[in-house]
């Protein structure tokens, strides 16, 4: 995990885990605010976009996990690919490849402690998620052979579980990089 954040150029020290926990209760406090605004206005048939977009979005600037940016490692281990202008020599069809160095790569690399952390976190995350798939899918059948149970409430039905399922896919994309972050403690500044 990295202690310092790059946004827009300006370094942020993320190095204290209450600066970490602050991050993670905005980012969703944004997506909550995000699919409430947009709740009245489309009734959730745009707002689908706009919050993978913005779930994208966080884990690519704030997060990581997925991409090489953020505070999170890259999931994978594997580095950026490096992004080169194209040689005078492809027209020639020879191709050179520079050589990679290991501290580039050690960079990326998860050592055996932030591959049991990430382990542990996508257990924890996606556990939380089957259980709520789960109880969509339970109130889905009782509304399917009971509906008149459901005539009390206010909204479509099928928008509300679009909503539940639409919330899920955010956490599913966010919560693993979130619990690292929460949990972590405190780190040293040269991390």
């Amino acid at each position: 995990m990295r202690a310092e954040l790059i946004l827009f150029g300006k370094r942020i020290n993320m190095a204290r885990q209450a600066r970490r926990r602050a991050l993670v209760a905005a980012i969703f406090a944004g997506f909550a605010v995000l699919m409430g605004v947009l709740w009245p206005t489309t009734h959730l048939r745009g707002t689908g976009a706009y919050a993978i977009w913005a779930a994208i979005a966080v884990c690519r600037l704030f997060l990581g996990g997925i991409t090489p940016r953020g505070l999170v490692k890259p999931f994978n281990g594997k580095p950026p690919c490096p992004q080169v202008q194209p040689s005078p020599l492809v027209s020639l069809r020879l191709q050179i490849f520079p050589p990679v160095l290991e501290d580039e790569e050690a960079e990326f690399r998860n050592d055996e402690r932030e591959l049991n952390q990430r382990d542990r976190a996508h257990y924890l995350a996606y556990q939380g998620a089957g259980a709520a798939v789960a109880a969509i899918l339970t109130v889905a059948l009782i509304r399917a052979t009971k509906p008149t149970w459901f005539a009390w409430l206010a909204v479509n039905p099928n928008e509300l579980y679009f909503g539940l399922l639409l919330a899920l896919a955010v956490l599913m994309m966010t919560l693993p990089q979130a619990i690292l972050l929460w949990t972590e403690p405190d780190m040293e500044e040269g991390q």
